[in-house]
């Protein structure tokens, strides 16, 4: 039996466990598309994506066009006679040409239950909404973003000490897992689709890290849950003095206090007390500009800071 030809395209560690359910599968992998090398560090010397060095571990052949656009990406697509095209967080909305290239069309795994969090960040937008469950989505690919119908689906709680990046990591694992389970029925097009309901579409916005900064006047409990969705990037921060603090963990406290947002309530072992619109929000991580992440009994050690004291947005 003669194996399915695939065509992969993906670029983050998101990518890289989908691309090994496919090899572990028996697929013919013929290319792996990813995003161009960037400049990356100190030196910005360009850095090969995830996706490129674990392609080139596994001996695969790699293309890296600046964009599918280009006049002949879609010829030299369809010159590899493709069975399918799997996408896995590529970085660029795929043009009807190349859609049509491959036999059985292309299909993505995305980081969502859609069609809630559509877009670029959907394991953020997840977190900071306050969303119990999230999961992945295997659909067939249209022309508009994240937009076209659906062919399986797994989910998984969202618990209240998930970040942004334990819940990437569990997603990756989880859409590879799928991906590997559904893979002999994609390729033999026994997939059943189901149109998504646009009317509950939701938008996963790409973060920019001006929203990291921490506006006092917000709900203990939002400003908590961005602290957890931002981790490991772009992470929460505020100003103290001259000091920029990042902080990485923290825990939303009830009842409202008779203090400006932003005052500090208290400081001690068990963390720093800061005045919010609504409830209290208790820092236990913070790193400043430079430093080391410290628990925040041990950021008191250096840098004193007194009930009173304010902590202030950008």
């Amino acid at each position: 039996m003669t194996r399915a030809r695939i065509v992969f395209a993906g670029t983050p560690p998101f990518s890289v466990p989908c691309l090994d359910a496919l090899h572990a599968a028996g697929a013919e992998i013929v290319s792996v598309y990813c995003q161009p090398d960037r400049p990356a560090g100190r030196g910005r010397t360009p850095r090969a994506c995830a996706v490129k060095q674990r392609a080139e571990a596994l001996d695969l052949p790699v293309r890296q066009p600046q964009s599918l656009r280009l006049p002949g990406e879609a010829e030299a697509l369809r010159a590899l006679s493709a069975d399918l095209m799997v996408v896995v967080a590529y970085g660029q909305l795929l043009p009807g040409e190349i859609l049509a290239a491959p036999r059985l069309g292309c299909v993505n795994v995305h980081a969502s239950l859609l069609p809630r969090w559509r877009g670029a960040a959907p394991i953020q937008r997840a977190i900071a909404a306050g969303d119990e469950q999230t999961g992945v989505t295997l659909m067939h690919m249209d022309e508009g973003l994240d937009t076209g119908p659906m062919l399986a689906q797994r989910t998984t709680s969202i618990g209240p000490l998930d970040t942004g990046g334990t819940l990437h990591d569990r997603l990756s694992v989880l859409g590879a897992a799928l991906l590997g389970d559904r893979f002999g029925d994609l390729v033999a097009a026994r997939c059943e689709a189901e149109p998504q309901d646009h009317g509950r579409a939701t938008y996963a916005a790409k973060i920019d890290a001006a929203e990291s900064w921490i506006d006092w006047h917000d709900e203990a409990t939002a400003i908590a849950r961005r602290v957890r969705a931002f981790d490991p990037w772009p992470v929460c921060r505020t100003r103290f003095g001259d000091l920029v603090l990042r902080i990485f963990a923290a825990e939303a406290r009830a009842g409202d206090v008779d203090a400006a947002p932003g005052t500090v309530i208290a400081a001690g072992s068990r963390g720093i007390d800061v005045a919010c619109g609504g409830g209290t929000l208790r820092v236990a991580e913070v790193q400043r500009g430079g430093g080391r992440r410290l628990a925040a009994r041990d950021f008191l050690n250096g840098t004193p800071v007194e009930p009173g004291a304010r902590f202030e947005p950008r």
